[in-house]
């Protein structure tokens, strides 16, 4: 009789506990506030423009014609995944179709880039490579219209603290008349012009060269190329000295050695000291810098000496694959071809 009244006991504990769960989230979904239409989350973005001291004129002519983009989103929760090698990366980057592009147009524009090389401290090369990197020379700038791209992505939420940050950026790029309205188009998260510049990064970074009164990273060569070059400086980037090269290892390395943080930075002596090579087997530079090692693959794949303008890539993009992939098509670009 105990054991069944224990049973009978707990059975209707857990009925209550059960009951009391359903009720609480009954009454928080009652109390949560209902989703916005998009119609209505874009109203409280042109209120909070205003708050923020946008003109009205300004703020109906900007989100005239602003819509929900579904590819967006669609694109921001499904960005690929698959897993590739550095090998594989560089030769869908970097194909000897790009180089030769990329030679091409170095020379066809060295004098504006030696220009902005003595302006900014940064090696031509690497300017040229950035902007084949990100736009393929001003091909492929994305055709998203960036203010409905950013308020659809803000509205979405996942990240709508960022992308709201991005829209008024944007709010305030048109302000100052640096692009028509129309011509206001971006990738589907809202990265802008040959240097896929975010809105917040072209206030920052954002160059007008030609002194026309408008920093114009869509058309204006003259304004991409100090623009790329403008962040780079502003970022730590050092004109004498080059971003780094590919090594080879003794056996038995400590790779706990490697990485990109910057206390496992290490005299280029030192790294010879350990036995680090060339590629082709040969002494390192005797220079007085400071590098790191990356392995982007592992042990088994392509091993690299960085410098600390390889650290200023990784500040504009993330990722070693990237870096690598501006890095060797600077070194292509000096070798020319």
């Amino acid at each position: 009789m105990i054991m069944l009244r224990l049973r009978l006991g707990t059975f209707a504990v857990c009925c209550w506990l059960s009951l009391f769960s359903v009720c609480i989230e009954a009454q928080e979904k009652q109390n949560a506030s209902p989703k916005l239409s998009f119609a209505e989350y874009l109203q409280t973005i042109k209120q909070e423009a205003l708050e923020k001291g946008f003109s009205v004129e300004l703020v109906d002519r900007a989100f005239k014609d602003v819509e929900y983009y579904q590819r967006a989103v669609k694109a921001d929760k499904n960005q690929p995944e698959r897993k590739i090698t550095l090998d594989t990366y560089l030769k869908t980057r970097v194909p000897d179709w790009k180089v030769a592009q990329a030679v091409k147009l170095y020379r066809q524009h060295q004098p504006l880039l030696q220009q902005v090389a003595d302006a900014y401290g940064v090696q031509p090369r690497f300017i040229v490579a950035l902007w084949g990197n990100e736009s393929n020379f001003g091909k492929i700038m994305g055709k998203f219209p960036v203010l409905s791209a950013l308020t659809t992505l803000a509205y979405d939420g996942r990240r709508e603290a960022f992308f709201k940050k991005q829209l008024f950026a944007a709010l305030r790029i048109l302000e100052q008349g640096h692009v028509d309205p129309a011509a206001f188009l971006g990738s589907w998260a809202g990265a802008m012009g040959q240097s896929q510049f975010m809105p917040s990064s072209f206030l920052t970074y954002a160059v007008d060269f030609d002194g026309d009164g408008k920093k114009d990273i869509w058309s204006n060569p003259a304004d991409v190329f100090a623009s790329i070059a403008n962040y780079l400086k502003q970022e730590g980037w050092n004109g004498e000295q080059t971003w780094g090269r590919q090594v080879r290892l003794p056996e038995q390395f400590n790779t706990e050695l490697s990485g990109l943080d910057k206390s496992k930075m290490q005299p280029v002596s030192a790294w010879q000291q350990l036995g680090v090579r060339k590629y082709d087997g040969t002494d390192l530079p005797s220079v007085d810098l400071r590098a790191s090692l990356i392995m982007p693959d592992g042990l088994a794949g392509r091993i690299y000496l960085v410098y600390g303008n390889f650290h200023t890539l990784m500040r504009w993009n993330r990722s070693t694959y990237f870096g690598t992939a501006v890095s060797y098509l600077a070194d292509r670009i000096k070798k020319g071809s």
